[in-house]
């Protein structure tokens, strides 16, 4: 490994483990565009998937006293029903174009409230829509690679508590990241040079998420929901300039 190789290895370990311990989601996207810069795809999404999974752990023991497991099951069971025909879709479908209007509507959702006083919030049960959102999560996370995206969305709407909405997206967002890096695993993605790489990212990643975590203690409630939805905004504009250049 050069100087060079190792610093943006860094720099995307620490980049991404940061935003999974602060929102509960965003590896992929704050890591992949420090990482493909420096290994092939695959080997990219391959390791980024493992810092995914092995940071979001963290972020589960966090909030594992406020699992609502029928809630959670509400998103998680329809998503993995989902994964499969995301990968379908991935055979026929060119993701550039998937993450391109993905994209789209984290900058037109994340623009609009983060600019506006007042945050909506649903207050009535929903979950047939909740399954839903989970069943497309489970699509665009086996398709993309974005399987927080719309989880996301509907989550910041909901009138739940931080820890609320964390107990939903990060036990999600592993779930389904976890079976994903399995599936990469049985076509033999983690040989022995990516296994090496995840070694040196993975102590940048846990210790980075852990300060994220730090942070998100600190905040309100609100404050947390305002934080999503900027995230959402700057998640988008990740997202599409990469796809872009």
């Amino acid at each position: 490994m050069t100087f060079e190789f190792i610093l943006l290895l860094v720099a995307g370990a620490a980049a991404g483990g940061f935003i999974n311990g602060l929102a509960g989601f965003g590896t992929s996207l704050f890591a992949l565009g420090w990482w493909l810069q420096i290994m092939p795809p695959v080997q990219a999404v391959a390791i980024v998937l493992a810092m995914s999974v092995f940071s979001g752990i963290q972020g589960v023991v966090l909030v594992r006293q406020s699992i609502n497991w029928p809630r959670l099951g509400r998103f998680l069971v329809p998503a993995i029903f989902g994964i499969p025909l995301g990968l379908y879709l991935l055979t026929v479908l060119d993701p550039k174009y998937l993450k391109l209007v993905i994209a789209g509507f984290l900058i037109l959702y994340g623009g609009f409230f983060t600019f506006r006083k007042d945050l909506p919030t649903m207050t009535r049960p929903t979950p047939i829509i909740d399954g839903v959102i989970g069943f497309l999560g489970g699509i665009l996370g086996a398709a993309a690679g974005l399987s927080g995206a719309l989880p996301t969305m509907w989550c910041s709407l909901r009138p739940w508590q931080k820890a609320e909405q964390r107990a939903v997206l990060q036990p999600f967002n592993v779930t389904i990241l976890a079976l994903s890096a399995f599936l990469l695993a049985l076509q033999g993605a983690y040989t022995l040079e990516t296994l090496i790489i995840i070694g040196v990212a993975l102590p940048v990643t846990m210790v980075s998420a852990q300060i994220g975590i730090m942070v998100f203690k600190r905040l309100e409630d609100d404050q947390f929901r305002r934080l999503l939805i900027a995230l959402m905004l700057v998640s988008g504009l990740v997202l599409m300039i990469r796809e872009l250049i």
